[in-house]
């Protein structure tokens, strides 16, 4: 699959500079970084959570824990973890634990941490577990550019 058909769409709407680099397959971010040679710090991961009023997607660093408390506080909402069978159904042109940052592509409110945005560059999923984007953070946040942005993650 490499970059997933949203994914795509959106990079080229945006009119986006990255490259796209291929690694054996991972199944972590933690995994993705060891085996691409990618400062953890650097390599976004995505988190989706949901309430009684639908879905959301928290951008991280891959070293980063996401503290849920701190995002309620942020959002005003008591948000859990999103299970593996609604993440098929909303990202169909996704692998379960691939997803990439551009959850607004489809219709959910995304939350930045600011911690990515002191990075020189950033890394993340392109839609499947053998493939990351990198791009320089200038091009990554016109890309998220729809993308609320706080502090609710720490370092691990």
């Amino acid at each position: 699959m490499s970059l997933s058909t949203t994914l795509e769409e959106c990079l080229r709407s945006k009119g986006s500079q990255y490259k796209v680099l291929h690694h054996p397959y991972t199944r972590t971010s933690m995994d993705t970084a060891e085996v691409a040679h990618i400062p953890g710090d650097r390599l976004a991961k995505t988190v989706v959570l949901e309430d009684a009023h639908g879905y959301v997607a928290a951008v991280l660093p891959s070293t980063y824990h996401l503290h849920l408390s701190e995002l309620w506080d942020k959002t005003g909402r008591h948000l859990v973890l999103a299970s593996e069978n609604e993440l098929r159904e909303l990202f169909k042109d996704c692998d379960v634990g691939a997803l990439h940052p551009v959850c607004s592509a489809y219709g959910l409110r995304t939350y930045l941490d600011e911690s990515l945005t002191q990075q020189p560059e950033i890394y993340f999923e392109a839609g499947d577990h053998e493939a990351v984007i990198q791009m320089q953070i200038e091009q990554f946040l016109a890309l998220m550019d729809q993308a609320e942005r706080g502090r609710f993650a720490h370092r691990m």
